[in-house]
């Protein structure tokens, strides 16, 4: 959600704070805000909408050079969006500034205390009770850094905070729970921010943060300790991505570019898996063979698009290690009082390793003394941090809100573990591995076969860009991918779209069907427990009710085309990996429609990258 940025060094900090800014946009904002240290006062401006609103008050007001400096693109909780409610917030003398990210869940309280002393709060958010606190801690006579440390002990619920302060100009001051917050390390300089992406371009070396920690920067040191004062251990690590990665190379969204990456991420997430000998490797698999031979059943936990990949990984699972797997809405787990023993392998997966609903289902998880892996893209997050092993996807950054490489990542991390775990309890030979490990090696060369049909897929969306519906249907593993390309349409297109089940056709959704109806049916490869016969059946039922029929299946499938008003071919799969390029033409299509149709196909409207709140 909101991206913060903080900044100590030798060089401007309104350049450094904003363009970091800059590189957060893709989190989703609705306000951006500066705050910079000069000769004892704070100088700050604040803008409601997009970062070029606050870049042009900048330009028409250009602020005092500074070395020290914060910045915050806001999601709104508390209070509109708007120039009032935009961070930084300042204490009531205007000598503290203070970002934040996340719910102060008990703020109403603090509110009305401070109201009682005398505090004149002029915004509706929770956060600028918190500026004042920390302000009045700072006149008092504390230091920033244990200013900091009193406050978020009185505070309920997630957050970062970043603060300076105007009579210490050479600090920076930070503190996280449950929300994202990562140290940069450079040369004379450091920086705080909510993702690596802001401080990339000057540095590639940072610092793992832990919950409940206060970081402290200075030009020249960086130190962490707990709520209490206790100095933290911090755990370094280099970002193996660069600015670069973070550009739009040529396309005009970063959606579009990261859909055309694809057959390098999955490739890439695949490097290193396989042992000459054989057997799969997984790093940082920090689960003994034991741990994983006495699991007895398998709960995924996931939210939006990182769910649909787990209605995947309960196909695999089950099929290749025989084990019950089950897969939940990370936001409504803990909420049923599911049944965990010890024995519960609870895999988390979230692109961000911030995503607050997947967080908090795996603390209730190991509370119940269940194992928890994670499937991350994100090293050095919060979730692979509080997981007992990870498996990372090592897709790079993803920019666009709406996920694609993270989700193919994701299918090729669960297809995975749902090898490892045959591979360990010995439902699998290894032979059999080693067959399903080189069929997901062809994989990126025919993603990228996929990908070569974008031109048609494109005309099919111009051609569709005045429909109001769209619907959606598979069977089997393409069941999750019907629900993830209406996910798509609803996300950039702003349009209805409904994915079912094929099955459930009779059940009721085949009222919905109408003269010209699109409808887009991901049709499962032949020889399958008759899969195929079965959706070409249902195919027939809605193209005779006039439904214009968009057909995803096997290139050679010459039974199905004569039924599709518009065929678009996929390589030959098996069944279970057939995700893998069904999805492609479904991004493709949303993200050519959403671009028709004028939208911001990088950053929907109402929409963040990481959902750190509940």
């Amino acid at each position: 959600m909101c991206g913060i940025v903080g900044y100590v060094g030798p060089r401007q900090a309104e350049r450094i704070v904003v363009d970091g800014l800059r590189r957060l946009e893709y989190r989703g904002y609705d306000s951006a805000g500066i705050a910079l240290v000069h000769e004892g006062t704070i100088a700050s401006d604040k803008r409601a909408g997009k970062l070029s609103n606050l870049d042009k008050a900048l330009a028409d007001n250009p602020p005092p050079e500074s070395s020290t400096g914060i910045g915050h693109t806001r999601w709104a909780t508390h209070g509109p969006p708007n120039d009032q409610n935009a961070h930084p917030h300042l204490g009531a003398e205007g000598r503290v500034a203070l970002v934040h990210n996340g719910i102060i869940e008990n703020f109403a309280v603090l509110r009305a205390e401070l109201e009682a002393e005398g505090h004149e709060l002029v915004s509706e958010t929770d956060t600028e009770a918190a500026a004042h606190l920390l302000e009045a801690e700072v006149v008092a006579g504390s230091t920033l850094t244990e200013a900091m440390r009193q406050v978020v002990r009185r505070l309920e619920g997630a957050f970062t905070l970043v603060a300076v302060d105007a009579q210490d100009p050479d600090r920076v001051v930070a503190a996280r729970r449950n929300s994202p917050l990562v140290a940069g390390i450079g040369d004379g300089e450091n920086f705080v921010a909510s993702d690596v992406a802001a401080f990339i371009e000057h540095t590639r070396e940072a610092l793992e943060l832990g919950q409940d920690q206060v970081v402290t920067i200075t030009r020249d040191d960086i130190s962490v300790t707990d709520f209490d004062g206790a100095e933290q251990p911090a755990t370094p690590f280099h970002v193996d991505w660069d600015l670069s990665a973070a550009e739009k190379g040529g396309y005009d969204w970063f959606m579009r570019k990261e859909i055309f990456e694809q057959p390098g991420c999955v490739a890439d997430a695949l490097l290193g898996r396989h042992s000459a000998r054989g057997r799969l490797q997984l790093d940082e698999m920090r689960l003994s063979d034991q741990d994983l031979r006495d699991v007895d059943k398998v709960i995924v936990v996931a939210c939006g698009t990182a769910f649909y990949a787990t209605m995947v990984a309960k196909y695999a699972i089950e099929h290749w290690t025989r084990i019950p797997c089950e897969v939940e809405l990370a936001h409504e787990f803990r909420y049923r009082d599911p049944i965990l023993t010890r024995d519960t392998l609870v895999v988390a997966v979230s692109q961000s390793g911030e995503t607050a609903d997947t967080l908090m289902a795996i603390r209730h998880a190991k509370a119940q003394g269940s194992k928890v892996l994670a499937i991350c893209n994100t090293n050095g997050a919060t979730i692979p941090r509080e997981s007992d092993a990870v498996i990372y996807t090592h897709a790079g950054p993803e920019i666009g809100v709406a996920s694609t490489k993270g989700f193919m990542t994701q299918l090729v991390a669960s297809y995975l573990l749902a090898l490892y775990l045959a591979q360990v309890r010995g439902t699998k030979f290894g032979d059999e591995i080693s067959q399903i490990v080189g069929e997901l090696e062809q994989m990126p060369q025919k993603v990228g076969r996929v990908l070569e049909q974008a031109d048609a897929v494109n005309a099919l969306a111009a051609d569709l860009a005045e429909a109001r519906s769209v619907l959606f249907l598979g069977r089997h593993t393409g069941f999750p991918i019907a629900l993830e390309g209406a996910l798509k349409l609803k996300e950039l297109a702003y349009m209805h779209a409904e994915g079912f089940a094929a099955g459930e056709l009779k059940h009721g959704p085949i009222a919905l069907i109408e003269d010209g109806l699109p409808v887009i049916c991901v049709v499962p490869p032949r020889g399958r427990d008759q899969l195929h016969d079965k959706m070409l059946s249902g195919i027939q039922e809605i193209r005779a009710r006039g439904a214009r029929t968009i057909v995803l299946a096997e290139e050679d499938d010459e039974v199905v085309r004569p039924y599709a008003d518009t065929f678009i071919s996929l390589p030959k799969v098996p069944t279970l990996l057939q995700p893998l390029v069904a999805v492609v033409p479904l991004q493709l299509f949303a993200c050519e429609l959403a671009t028709l149709k004028g939208h911001d196909v990088d950053q929907p409207r109402n929409l963040a990258k990481s959902v750190t709140v509940e």
